[in-house]
């Protein structure tokens, strides 16, 4: 039995110890907003937060998560999901929309460290997390703004 804390719920769940972390949120939890991208820690789109690091949970054990807290993209607190969601559509970032759960995770997690990045800060934190369409550059914009509107609002 390995006890989970996902998206500040406790679960109690029977799953062999080494199944990965985005198995047991899509499959067993029916958390689907964590992409499987590649499986191998290279895209990003599995990004989740496990206690305040963003990490990739195809290749995370679950029992690494166990008594540890993990945040999907459902779970994310609005002060952080609401200004980069807004930022996402104002910029107009999404278009297949496959990576951007991942995307948003590793944005948060930037932005809760690093209220105000540079164009720099944002490419090294989000190095790692592909986006098929090539959007980088509203990416960038979009985490710029969600920045500015998270500092307007504190």
């Amino acid at each position: 039995m390995t006890t989970l804390t996902v998206n500040n719920k406790k679960h109690e769940l029977e799953v062999d110890p080494t199944t990965p972390l985005l198995w047991v949120l899509r499959e067993k939890l029916q958390l689907i907003g964590t992409k499987f991208g590649c499986g191998m820690a290279l895209c990003g789109a599995c990004t989740v937060h496990l206690d305040g690091e963003a990490i990739r949970s195809c290749v995370t054990p679950v029992s690494r998560a166990a008594d540890k807290e993990v945040v999907s993209i459902e779970g994310l607190a609005p002060e952080y999901f609401r200004p980069l969601q807004q930022a996402w559509i104002s910029e107009d970032v999404p278009q297949c929309g496959y990576c951007q759960s991942g995307q948003i995770m590793s944005a948060a997690v930037l932005l809760a460290e690093n209220p105000k990045p540079t164009d720099t800060d944002i490419d090294e934190a989000m190095t790692g997390n592909i986006c098929r369409c090539g959007t980088y550059s509203r990416i960038r914009q979009a985490i710029h703004r969600a920045a500015e509107m998270k500092r307007s609002t504190a």
